[in-house]
């Protein structure tokens, strides 16, 4: 970040470094880390630098990109606006601008996905801060988007996962915490591995289409997410027929009860990873009218707990029991989901 950029984050408050102009309009002047200059007084006026960067080309057909040198790169960045395809009514910077090249010649896989999918929260905050990491940042901030503990804690609906399994395939169950939800989509990615750990990662414009059903009477503090079954911890994989037999089978032999399971993936999110883990043992835990001790139990031995983002994203995966599931409202969902064979 620049220092006196913004004040006190530099993804919400920006400020002019020279004129102080705060949330300054901006123009575009040539390319690299100090085009986005401000309108008023003409000074570079980016809150943030990027010390390592990539600019990547995708081949959509076959699936996979290539990250280019810095000569390529600054031919990128004069044609930035044709080359990142934003939609019409964007406003918006392409960070293609910068024509960083730092490392060309790394090839990686497509695996495109949504990084922001969830209801409207019941403040009013940026999009980039509804989520229990980011939104940390805002409790008790010295500018104008600053929230209560108590608001974040209730208000907000962690709709910026940047979690790489909701993508097509995968179904989201999404608190609502405003009148009609407020589904929104955006930051999409072409690929990101888990952690998203340089705190971004390839931007791209997409086009995602989003079917919406509503589940009533299912009181939720968090998302729960239904991945494509590759996508799930190997714990806690879906049975499938012939195994489910021969599992009943040595049940009867020991003489219990087999309890019929699904897997299901709760949305945990705090100020760093373990707040996160925490944070999603208790939404399970609330939900499923358990103590957090079973969920662990549970977690440790059908599951896992995946980070999404740092500081603090996670995914915790278990099977839970279909009775309970049932009681929800939700079994059906994912008995199709899963194709599981009870």
């Amino acid at each position: 970040s620049v220092e006196g950029a913004f004040i006190g984050d530099p993804y919400v408050a920006k400020k002019c470094p020279v004129c102080k102009e705060p949330w300054p309009e901006f123009e575009v002047k040539g390319i690299g880390q100090e085009a986005i200059v401000c309108k008023k007084c003409g000074s570079p006026a980016s809150p943030f630098r990027m010390v390592h960067g990539y600019t990547m080309l995708l081949n959509h057909s076959k699936g996979f990109g290539v990250t280019v040198d810095a000569d390529k790169a600054a031919q990128v960045a004069k044609k930035a606006w044709e080359y990142a395809q934003l939609p019409s009514k964007s406003r918006q910077v392409p960070v293609l601008v910068l024509g960083k090249g730092d490392m060309p010649g790394v090839p990686a896989r497509m695996r495109p996905f949504l990084g922001q999918l969830g209801s409207t929260p019941a403040v009013d905050i940026p999009d980039s801060h509804n989520a229990g990491d980011f939104g940390y940042f805002l409790v008790n901030a010295p500018h104008p988007y600053s929230i209560t503990k108590e608001q974040y804690e209730r208000d907000l609906t962690d709709g910026h996962l940047d979690i790489d399994s909701a993508r097509p395939g995968s179904i989201l169950i999404v608190p609502v915490k405003v009148d009609g939800a407020g589904i929104y989509a955006g930051d999409a990615h072409a690929m990101q591995g888990d952690g998203e750990v340089a705190g971004h990662t390839t931007d791209v414009a997409a086009e995602a289409v989003v079917q919406v059903e509503v589940i009533k009477k299912l009181a939720l503090d968090g998302p729960i997410l239904l991945p494509p079954e590759e996508d799930l911890p190997p714990l806690a994989k879906p049975w499938r027929k012939e195994e489910w037999e021969e599992l009943k089978n040595y049940a009867k032999e020991l003489g219990v009860q087999l309890e019929e399971s699904a897997p299901v993936q709760f949305i945990g999110s705090g100020p760093t990873i373990n707040d996160a883990a925490e944070r999603g043992f208790a939404r399970i835990a609330k939900l499923f009218g358990m103590s957090i001790e079973e969920v662990k139990n549970r977690v440790t031995i059908t599951g896992a707990v995946e980070i999404g983002r740092l500081p603090g994203m996670v995914q915790v995966t278990l099977q839970a029991p279909l009775t309970i599931l049932e009681k929800l409202g939700i079994a059906d969902i994912v008995i199709k989901h899963y194709r599981l064979p009870y």
